[in-house]
């Protein structure tokens, strides 16, 4: 589908790009093209480019095509999850022998796939600070291929300034990649900053429903595109057709979404920095957050992600977790609804004894959508 003549506002974008209607009955939504292979007009005469579902599914370019539109990109990739779009850009990127600087905070997940499988690969990686380019600057080695950023980071809400890292990055020549599952494209496009990739986990709040998993890669360089798009296919992890459709689905309402999710943690974090028991909040909507002037200046408001840690340490906060009503205890994010989790013990175990070790007494919060009031209300009980 060619978006040319689509307004380049986003809320009309989320709806429309990639979202052709079917030309046989007018369907306004994409059909989930439950198919493995397809009919060829002859040896090598395919219909739309389509052959075998693994290399192309018109469920999936559907949504690719929106991811793209979203982001600013050229080319958007759907995968089976946020890591196996990780992974696939890992291999693309990178090869024995080669260094990555990763932040200092990020997705527990991600820093096992760098510790645990990549180096193996014999892949090098040491830890930055990203917040400060200065310090990314010092971490770069000659081998350096990628710098590897979350903002806002998982889970201590940092904050890193996209363009300042991204002439880093150019400077050592090498590759910018940028995580935006917290803030999403709605709330901050990191391409037009100056990053070469960026990352999603479709499962958070691109679903928004807490009721699929995926994962997206997009670029705005059509060669780093083809390149990904080979290993996409060479390797396997992709979005299946009714994955894509949840997804599709879910990006339609992104704008909405994440408004309500953004003033609701507003109000979230104004009630925690005034809670006796809360010993600090960690949200960068708030003046005093270190990285509060970068999000303002690069981000349209400030997320529905809060951590806040606890007075009474470790089990203090697993007993706030636990006395929680509508905040449900649970992993992932970004859903209708509020969940609550002990990072340390849950998300981010993986990162135990690790440089990203995070402190015990932290809880996060996924602000949904729900009443601020009763949020507000429900966490003020569960604090006592």
């Amino acid at each position: 589908m060619s978006d040319s003549h689509i307004s380049q506002h986003f809320e009309t974008l989320a709806i429309h790009a990639g979202n052709t209607a079917d030309p046989l009955t007018g369907a306004v939504v994409p059909p989930i093209y439950q198919v493995s292979t397809y009919k060829q007009d002859g040896v090598g005469g395919l219909r739309g480019g389509y052959e075998y579902s693994r290399s192309a599914n018109p469920t999936r370019t559907a949504l690719e095509e929106n991811l793209a539109a979203l982001e600013g990109g050229r080319r958007g990739l759907a995968f089976a999850s946020g890591l196996a779009a990780e992974d696939c850009l890992l291999r693309t990127l990178l090869a024995p022998g080669d260094h990555v600087v990763i932040p200092n905070d990020a997705y527990g997940g991600t820093f096992r796939l760098f510790a645990k499988v990549v180096a193996r690969w014999g892949v090098e990686w040491s830890v930055a600070d990203t917040s400060d380019p200065a310090a990314v600057r010092a971490a770069v080695t000659p081998k350096t291929k990628a710098v590897w950023v979350e903002t806002p980071s998982n889970p201590l809400l940092g904050i890193t300034d996209i363009a300042a890292v991204a002439q880093v990055a150019r400077d050592a020549g090498a590759r910018l990649v940028v995580d935006n599952t917290f803030a999403t494209p709605y709330l901050q496009q990191p391409l037009s900053l100056g990053a070469d990739v960026v990352v999603h986990s479709l499962t958070k709040y691109m679903g928004g429903h807490s009721d699929v998993v995926g994962g997206a890669l997009v670029t705005g360089d059509a060669a780093l595109g083809e390149e990904l798009a080979f290993h996409q296919n060479a390797m396997g992890a992709v979005a299946g057709p009714f994955d894509s459709w949840l997804v599709l689905r879910g990006t339609k309402t992104l704008s909405v979404r994440m408004d309500r999710h953004s003033e609701n943690a507003v109000k979230v974090a104004d009630m925690l920095t005034r809670h006796p028991r809360v010993t600090s909040v960690l949200y960068p909507g708030l003046p005093e957050h270190p990285g509060h002037e970068v999000a303002a200046k690069q981000m349209k408001s400030f997320g529905g992600m809060i951590s806040f840690r606890v007075a009474g340490g470790e089990e203090a906060a697993v007993e706030v977790c636990n006395r929680a009503k509508i905040f449900t205890l649970g992993e992932s994010l970004g859903g209708v609804e509020s969940l609550i989790e002990h990072p340390g013990r849950m998300t981010h175990a993986s990162v135990a004894g690790s440089a990203l070790e995070v402190p015990a007494d932290l809880v996060r919060l996924s602000v949904g959508i729900e009443n601020a009031e009763d949020l507000v209300e429900d966490l003020q009980q569960a604090l006592g």
